[in-house]
């Protein structure tokens, strides 16, 4: 096994779905089939606006055939999940993380850069992921916060554990995964565009996942909702959905009565800005076909 970067762009002209899977062409099976079993980081190129950054961790579970074009892959990704924040690629000294980056005049290798997967040492993939989860090693999680009140345990996590075996944890995941969400649509409830704030200065508001952990849904913004407590339980119930154009769906005749008052007038429902952190397709049509009740 070989742990290995996966580069993606925010506009990638590939069949990719963030955190499910990394589709390549042929030239880098064999940097992928290493891979299999062993983690991988995401990282972002300048093309496009790109942030030049390490943005993920993830898992390479299994590669297989794309079945419409013989020469390119599927790598199956699993136990995906964002850094709180980007890791630029290189260091503040401006040395780079990825040694064989870097020429011997200190300027960035683009041949090097340029490949699409590439292989990276144990201990600088070591390096880049507890860089990448800093803030979140570095913070014990509040009583209040909204994890908490989604019933995750508050175990207390050593910083001097091996940074594998944290971001393995639910609890950690979970923080992590909620407090994305929570930044990503400003502490504001998706389908009702409210933004509560409890009396210790929380957002009401809880991080639900499109397709479901237990379904094999990944800790990624884009299969992410910020809902309201009530929003969510009827999110997960499938008595609302959302279509690809972010029109909010409803199983009328099974509603609370009333409650389509909370829902925003515009039929629609509030998404980041940013396309990186927009619900993906594939996951609310998951949800459509597999939690809907409409």
């Amino acid at each position: 096994m070989a742990k290995v970067v996966l580069t993606q762009r925010a506009d990638s002209g590939y069949d990719d779905v963030t955190g499910d899977v990394y589709h390549f062409p042929k030239q880098y099976l064999a940097a992928a089939q290493a891979a299999v079993g062993d983690g991988c980081l995401y990282y972002e190129p300048r093309r496009s606006g790109g942030r030049m950054a390490y943005w993920a961790s993830a898992r390479i579970a299994h590669v297989y055939p794309d079945p419409q074009r013989a020469d390119h892959f599927y790598a199956k990704i699993e136990d995906f999940l964002q850094f709180p924040e980007p890791v630029p690629f290189q260091r503040a000294d401006r040395s780079f993380w990825e040694e064989k980056l870097g020429r011997p005049d200190g300027l960035p290798s683009r041949g090097a850069m340029g490949w699409s997967i590439r292989r990276i040492p144990d201990h600088e993939f070591e390096l880049i992921l507890r860089a990448g989860y800093l803030p979140a090693l570095s913070v014990q999680p509040d009583a209040n916060d909204s994890t908490a009140m989604m019933g995750v345990a508050e175990e207390q996590l050593d910083f001097e554990r091996p940074i594998i075996e944290q971001v393995s944890m639910r609890p950690f995941r979970d923080r992590v995964f909620a407090a994305q969400v929570r930044t990503a649509y400003d502490s504001r409830c998706a389908v009702t565009g409210l933004k509560i704030i409890n009396g210790g200065g929380r957002a009401e508001m809880e991080a639900a996942h499109i397709k479901p952990v237990a379904d094999r849904g990944p800790d990624s913004v884009r299969n992410g909702l910020a809902l309201s407590r009530t929003v969510h339980w009827m999110f997960d119930r499938g008595l609302i959905s959302v279509d690809d154009d972010f029109k909010l769906l409803t199983a009328k005749p099974l509603l609370p009565e009333g409650v389509d008052r909370l829902f925003d007038p515009s039929g629609h429902i509030f998404v980041p800005p940013e396309a990186r952190s927009q619900p993906n397709p594939a996951f609310l049509r998951w949800h459509r076909e597999n939690r809907f009740k409409g």
